[in-house]
């Protein structure tokens, strides 16, 4: 398999979450940058490249944007609608994690294009494997077009 860099937008309020997301994906063998933003309204100005993210070095477009739901400032959902309705972000496949596994939440997100739903388990001996599912699948085995 091909060595390549996967930039990743992390939209976690959760620091422990967050903590253990970059790192088990870290651990793969892919080169990933990680970006982690703490609520919607950063992830919004960091995919517009507003505020503290104007420097595209420094906030780089992302291959994969792994999405919570419920956040402070901008909620995940409408985060989703904003992505999915702008032709320049469309294309980037976005991945809800949350803990939520109420169905309305399911269907509103894949009602707005999300690309898969997640639910984070509640047990870390259950959260590791599918976030190392996630990465085999999305880091390494999935094909996405060209964001450049």
């Amino acid at each position: 398999m091909e060595q390549r860099t996967i930039t990743i937008l992390l939209v976690e309020d959760d620091d422990a979450h967050a903590v253990i997301v970059k790192r088990n994906l870290s651990d793969f063998k892919l080169s990933n940058k990680i970006y982690h933003v703490k609520d919607g309204q950063d992830a919004l100005d960091y995919l517009y490249r507003r505020n503290d993210y104007t420097d595209p070095l420094s906030s780089p477009r992302p291959e994969l944007i792994l999405l919570d739901l419920r956040m402070p400032k901008v909620d995940g959902l409408e985060v989703l609608k904003t992505i999915k309705n702008d032709p320049v972000l469309v294309r980037i496949p976005v991945v809800i994690m949350t803990t939520s596994s109420a169905d309305k939440d399911i269907a509103q997100a894949y009602d707005n294009y999300a690309n898969s739903y997640l639910v984070k388990p509640l047990d870390l001996q259950q959260f590791m494997p599918m976030l190392e599912s996630l990465g085999l699948y999305w880091l390494a085995w999935n094909q996405s077009p060209n964001f450049n």
